[in-house]
């Protein structure tokens, strides 16, 4: 080709790209009122941000160079920005917590859906840049740690307080530098799928929600509702079936009578949602599909922060999982389910506390050491009704030293340095085998000879501890050594002796309380709030910017 021909392309060429260099590059209008505006005091957005000393810094650092601008409206940064505020509702978060409505306040088009920002003096530019960086840094914060001090408010929250090493100016200034701001606040996010699928679960919610508020309400049910009977409240019950999918409409000679298909719904909806299949209409069946999606979102909205409180643990690894909510124990090894059982949990006055400490050995056919609490309530004055107590009980007076002493030769009411034990046996409270994980609180997993109360739906019945349905399975899963076999661990369940067994690692517990979460399936689960925690939780989390917020 002709050099003549060729200089002059070349050159129009890089002329080209030289224009659309200058056109990409970030024209800042805004560098001196942001600068004066940092350097005013702390006037405006500074006054009532919590990180005004870290929004200084960063524009100062930076030479006062906007993030969430381009050109005078927002860069794609910004609109990316905006979106994850807006998307925070799915996180369970409240959006005005991070300025959404003082930004849609600065819009040109704040009665439209998809906001724009067009022809905005340079006061209101400066504003909306700093909304959104206080917004990054809040919601930063908020993800990571939770919006409220779980020690604020409550007070069976016994987690070890989450740690970090995360700077949220590094994080801004990787945003700032072209990183993605919702890559930026997944790596935020609890590791565990949980709170990923919990999510998806909130946004499938809102959807429905569109759909029907279901805020309408159906008569009330006292006592119980069976297959056959009338009730005025079933039309409005049957129609709640419906709208959750777990029956189709059909035609009915009589919309009052609770009906065989109906009730096949029913047992669907019951067993989806963790109760017992039973057909029958009573209070807790009542209570489920009384709820609104936006009574399920604030129940989803109060676990998600639950999840952002929980410490940063590796949940790949083996661990025991109770969820003492759902009446469950699961063991669990790169978050699946290898093993699962029912539980019987503290009754609403001897609350199961929240905890996590690690396994360490198995006692079988244990002795029951019992609390000087239940000695003081109960078996003191048992015995001074009934002077063969003990004996009939298949307990025994210990001293201080473990020497066993004769119950006649002690007065527990009035001597102190004696304890009260039951010895091994298929009567023992603790029944033949307990699982120890050492804590603070002196809970354990154990076995009861009381297995028919694993059938009843509500299960808070214990006196803080957890016991196990199954627990000679239990025990053959954790031992995991062929020489521990079904023949071996019932006859170490059925001695008259305990006989202590030390695990040949240590298996995390983890009891959590969770009124929803969401399955791999992605499928939403709910359980009723039987310890009463979630509405102080959901009061705080209604707030705008908690006092409770600080952690």
């Amino acid at each position: 080709m002709n050099k003549k021909i060729i200089i002059p392309i070349v050159a129009v060429f890089i002329l080209v790209i030289g224009l659309v260099w200058f056109f990409n590059q970030r024209r800042s209008d805004l560098k001196d009122e942001l600068q004066a505006n940092l350097n005013g005091g702390e006037s405006g957005v500074l006054a009532t941000s919590n990180y005004a000393s870290e929004i200084q810094s960063f524009y100062a650092d930076r030479e006062y160079m906007e993030v969430w601008l381009f050109n005078g409206s927002l860069s794609d940064a910004g609109e990316e920005m905006l979106t994850q505020i807006e998307n925070s509702k799915y996180d369970g978060l409240l959006p005005d917590d991070y300025n959404i409505d003082k930004i849609y306040a600065l819009s040109s088009n704040p009665d439209e859906e998809k906001k724009k920002f067009r022809n905005l003096s340079s006061e209101q530019k400066v504003r909306l840049e700093l909304l959104l960086t206080d917004g990054f840094f809040n919601l930063a914060h908020d993800l990571e740690f939770g919006k409220i001090n779980p020690s604020s408010l409550d007070s069976n929250w016994k987690f070890e307080e989450k740690e970090t090493d995360v700077s949220y100016t590094e994080l801004l200034e990787e945003v700032a530098n072209g990183s993605s701001v919702e890559k930026t606040f997944e790596s935020l996010y609890p590791s565990s799928e949980l709170y990923a699928k919990g999510r998806e679960a909130i946004q499938e919610l809102y959807e429905i929600q569109k759909n029907d508020t279901l805020t309408w309400d159906f008569a009330k049910v006292e006592g119980a509702i069976k297959v056959g009977e009338k009730h005025s409240a079933i039309p409005a019950l049957r129609k709640r079936l419906v709208f959750w999918d777990v029956l189709k409409p059909y035609d009915m000679e009589d919309p009052t009578l609770f009906d065989s298909t109906m009730f096949a719904g029913l047992q669907k909806y019951q067993e989806s949602n963790g109760m017992n299949p039973d057909g029958v209409i009573g209070a807790l069946v009542a209570e489920s599909l009384n709820n609104s999606p936006q009574n399920l979102i604030d129940i989803a909205s109060i676990n998600m922060e639950r999840l952002r409180w929980m410490p940063k643990m590796d949940w790949d690894q083996e661990m025991v999982l109770v969820n003492i909510a759902n009446y469950q124990l699961d063991y669990m090894k790169k978050q699946d389910t290898a093993f699962t059982a029912k539980v019987i949990v503290g009754k609403e006055y001897n609350e199961s506390p929240t905890f996590t400490a690690p396994m360490s050995y198995i006692v079988f056919s244990p002795y029951w050491n019992i609390p000087e609490s239940i000695t003081n309530d109960e078996i003191i004055p048992s015995i001074e009704k009934n002077p063969n107590y003990l004996a009939q009980k298949n307990m025994e007076i210990v001293s201080g030293s473990g020497e066993v002493v004769k119950a006649s030769k002690v007065n527990l009411a009035k001597e102190t340095g004696y304890r009260v034990r039951q010895k091994p046996g298929g009567d023992n409270s603790l029944g033949l085998v307990k699982f120890m994980f050492p804590n603070d609180y002196n809970i354990y997993i154990h076995d009861t000879p009381s297995r028919s109360l694993f059938e009843r739906e509500t299960r808070a019945l214990s006196h803080g501890c957890i016991r196990i349905q199954n627990p000679d399975q239990f025990a053959k899963i954790l031992l995991n050594d062929s020489s521990w076999d079904e023949k071996k661990i019932q006859a170490a369940m059925h001695q008259t002796n305990e006989e202590v067994v030390e695990l040949d690692r240590e298996i995390p517990v983890v009891l959590v309380y969770m009124t929803f979460w969401a399955g791999k399936d992605g499928k939403a689960n709910f359980r009723s709030d039987v310890y009463e925690r979630d509405s102080a939780l959901l009061e705080a989390l209604k707030k705008t910017k908690s006092s409770l917020n600080e952690a």
